[in-house]
């Protein structure tokens, strides 16, 4: 018995191509993937310096309340403020309310440009640096600060409503965030906390 050996027929590398078509595309995947991270990564430390901007924000705001709250304060009334910057030190609480509210003292387009505010009060949080950090704490590109303006009658009329306008920096200039809020202070209101 004779066997006849049969030939495969040739091929024509489709393998190959096939091959390689999925070796592109798994590249082109894995390079994606790896771009992803990077953009993931820049977008986590952007809400990071904004959300640090808005506690500095916020730390200056609460402060001006606290402000507000102690004796002869609130009491002693509104002044045409000019532009000046008030600093608060460690042993002397400092502050000011305006007769004015912040966009008519600077101007409507200025008040979301905190470095055009001639007239502030700036205040120093616990633990906040300025000077050169390190990667896990970089330090506030500048001091948060405030501006307070006597709103008038609060609409219970049971006290005075103030406006109070504040900012805070991230670690840049482009980081800062801007609220502002209306406080009242009523008669006979007693601070027993305090900050």
């Amino acid at each position: 018995m004779i066997r006849s050996a049969t030939v495969p027929a040739r091929q024509r590398g489709m393998a190959l191509i096939t091959a390689m078509l999925l070796l592109i595309i798994i590249t082109i995947l894995a390079l994606s993937m790896f771009r992803s991270f990077g953009t993931q990564e820049h977008v986590a430390g952007n809400l990071r310096e904004k959300e640090r901007a808005l506690h500095a924000a916020v730390a200056a705001q609460q402060y001006a309340e606290w402000w507000l709250l102690q004796p002869g304060n609130a009491a002693a009334g509104s002044t045409a403020c000019g532009a000046q910057v008030l600093t608060v030190q460690p042993t002397v609480p400092a502050g000011q309310i305006c007769n004015l509210p912040l966009e008519a003292q600077i101007g409507f387009d200025q008040v979301l440009q905190p470095g055009l505010w001639s007239t502030r009060t700036e205040y120093q949080p616990a633990g906040m640096t300025l000077a050169i950090g390190d990667a896990t704490n970089p330090p506030f590109f500048a001091l948060p600060a405030f501006y307070i303006a006597d709103a008038g009658l609060a609409a219970d009329a049971a006290g005075e409503a103030y406006q109070i306008n504040a900012y805070g920096y991230g670690s840049a200039a482009t980081t800062v965030a801007v609220i502002e809020s209306f406080y009242e202070v009523q008669q006979g209101v007693v601070n027993r906390g305090g900050l």
